[in-house]
């Protein structure tokens, strides 16, 4: 894949291999229209499945994931040659799941962290900036948004402790 490939081919390329359907997650950063906006919500159908888990395995979980995200994001910047390429959204995956680690019940709560991350992941303050700007291949793509995760879930416990007095 190269920056004048067709965005068919290119995605065809991605999606031959398994890190390709990973990183991309399972096709949802191919969205013509904010794909990391798309994939943050793609997230959300496996979180239904992963906030049934207890603590300890929801975190396991998570880093399996983040690993896992570390070398599919890995091979994709490789093959494309970009430093973070808009179909990776794994990362988004992550980090939406870390923003709803502790979430309280409610479709609210669920949007909220949604949009606390996103908040973050675009705005980008310290360190979310640093490790886009600074780190480079897999690492630098996942990490951010875990910062961007982190972030929004202090945001969120917070709000749940002054609400819920």
């Amino acid at each position: 894949m190269n920056a004048s490939s067709t965005p068919s081919q290119s995605a065809k390329a991605l999606l031959l291999h398994p890190a390709g359907w990973i990183a991309s997650g399972f096709g949802s950063g191919f969205s013509p229209f904010a794909p990391g906006t798309v994939g943050s919500a793609a997230a959300l159908l496996p979180w239904l499945w992963l906030r049934t888990l207890s603590l300890p395995f929801y975190a396991l979980t998570l880093m399996i994931a983040f690993a896992i995200g570390v070398w599919a994001s890995s091979w994709v910047v490789r093959r494309s040659g970009v430093q973070d390429p808009q179909v990776v959204v794994c990362d988004e995956f992550v980090g939406v799941w870390i923003a709803l680690i502790a979430a309280p019940t409610g479709w609210v709560w669920i949007l909220a962290g949604f949009a606390l991350f996103r908040l973050f992941d675009i705005w980008k303050p310290w360190p979310v900036g640093w490790a886009d700007e600074k780190l480079h291949g897999g690492l630098g793509v996942m990490l951010d948004d875990v910062f961007a995760g982190i972030y929004a879930l202090i945001v969120m416990q917070v709000a749940a402790f002054f609400i819920a007095r």
